[in-house]
């Protein structure tokens, strides 16, 4: 088995392990993909056509609001599922856009030959259900972060949750992540140093 399908298989089998003929089928709709660093992968008012397996290189989700302000939502990187998952299962247009922010290579799925896949084999459509349920409880657990935590406790949290970030992704990337300014992002990066 190649290297990226047997990590892609480590995945799932933690979300969901599935019986032999529907992993067969699952691993069968991925093919390989890859993007150079600050590539746009999906853009806003364009419907996502592919779910990512991210083998090499760090992307994210960002959202541009109408002064213009960016946010940044989600990142992706080795070993994890990518791109804008609600425009990709619900058929819809994104509100987002999905970048690298290095050159990454990918294992991609379209949606019409996952949703084959999901129906005729209960367990795939288990194991989809399972991991983006599990990706919304992450959401809901990162909204109470952004409106109760103190900006220290935000960046306490991330290092808690994603200790290796702060050597995957830039900084200002980060900072925008956990709604800090940069300058402050700084003063918590140095805090840990000393």
């Amino acid at each position: 088995m190649q290297p990226s399908l047997l990590r892609l298989k480590q995945l799932v089998e933690a979300i969901h392990p599935l019986s032999e003929q529907e992993w067969k089928a699952f691993s069968g709709i991925w093919h390989p993909y890859s993007a150079k660093r600050k590539e746009i992968l999906t853009v806003a008012n364009q419907q996502e056509n592919h779910l990512y397996f991210v083998v090499e290189g760090v992307q994210h989700v960002y959202y541009f609001d109408d002064q213009n302000r960016e946010a940044t939502l989600v990142f992706s990187y080795p070993s994890s599922f990518g791109g804008v998952v609600d425009s990709f299962m619900l058929r819809q247009v994104s509100q987002y856009y999905y970048e690298t922010l290095t050159a990454s290579s990918f294992l991609r799925a379209s949606y019409p030959d996952l949703e084959a896949v999901m129906r005729r084999n209960r367990g795939v459509e288990t194991m989809v259900r399972l991991g983006i349920t599990g990706a919304l409880s992450g959401v809901l657990e990162r909204l109470v972060e952004l409106q109760c935590y103190s900006s220290a406790d935000k960046f306490r949290k991330l290092l808690q949750r994603s200790p290796h970030i702060l050597q995957l992704v830039p900084h200002k990337y980060l900072a925008r992540y956990i709604g800090v300014d940069p300058t402050n992002f700084s003063k918590f990066i140095n805090s840990i140093k000393a």
